[in-house]
């Protein structure tokens, strides 16, 4: 006589998200939405990898209060034929492949219905290390608009066409080269969002750190006040706020002349 033994329960997945090929842009944020909630829309193969870490901390409490809100665009279902081919062999020759204009101009379609056609109040970026660097000032001004189309490169590039047809403007995470734009695009949105009112409790923390007036942020301690031999500065202990305000802005000042000359050449610059 044998047991009869049930089979094993099939592992549970946790933390991801079942992703389902269509043509209309995926919402991953809770039903709730504020009106009139800052919105990014990624265009991408890769949908599955968004919120990732978009969804933890601070920027996933905002998404799932409804403060922000995040839709990706997935770029398969546009591609042409039975394979859904979303790529070709580079006009003139060379390696890799590129990105088809006809089917990133119908995710682009789809993706921008329903958004403001002023470019200030919702641009279109390609995800691009040869576009211009992102800064603290681009991510100020995107936090200000109604909303952010990224698309996400990947292989070789994109057709130009459908770059200039749209008007994309092209942006950098930094000089070096990813495998594609996912993950430069979770830098940028959360550079951004963190700027929104409300997501971060405190919008004054913003003001202090790095960039926010062109300087490199001062250093920061906390308890305990001796740490292996190593005391927090006394002035900090001090209670004196002018004396603490004129420290940090005398570190911040020194570290941004150590470490980034272009910046503290074009602070000097301002202050003329």
């Amino acid at each position: 006589m044998t047991d009869d033994i049930a089979p094993p329960a099939k592992p549970k997945s946790h933390g991801r998200l079942t992703i389902s090929a269509s043509l209309q842009p995926r919402d991953l944020m809770a039903p709730q939405r504020v009106k009139g909630a800052w919105c990014a829309r990624i265009v991408t193969l890769f949908p599955e990898a968004f919120p990732g870490t978009l969804g933890l901390s601070l920027t996933g409490k905002a998404l799932d209060m409804g403060l922000w809100a995040l839709e990706t665009i997935d770029l398969r279902p546009f591609g042409i034929g039975k394979h859904r081919n979303v790529d070709d062999t580079p006009a003139g020759g060379g390696a890799g492949m590129v990105l088809r204009a006809d089917v990133v101009a119908a995710a682009l379609a789809q993706a921008q219905r329903g958004a403001p056609v002023d470019r200030a109040r919702w641009p279109i970026v390609f995800l691009s290390p040869r576009g211009t660097p992102f800064t603290q000032a681009r991510a100020q001004s995107w936090a200000a608009a109604d909303g952010l189309t990224l698309l996400c490169g990947r292989f070789e590039g994109v057709d130009q066409r459908v770059i200039d047809a749209y008007g994309i403007e092209e942006v950098s995470l930094g000089d070096f080269v990813m495998t594609g734009g996912e993950i430069a695009a979770q830098a940028m949105i959360d550079a951004t969002v963190r700027l929104i009112p409300g997501v971060l409790g405190n919008h004054a923390s913003t003001e202090e750190e790095s960039f926010a007036d062109g300087l490199l942020e001062h250093p920061q301690f906390t308890r305990p006040p001796v740490w292996e031999g190593r005391e927090i500065p006394p002035v900090l202990l001090s209670g004196n706020h002018g004396e603490i305000a004129r420290w940090r802005r005398a570190q911040a000042e020194a570290l941004t002349a150590e470490r980034r000359p272009d910046l503290w050449a074009a602070w000097q610059a301002r202050k003329r």
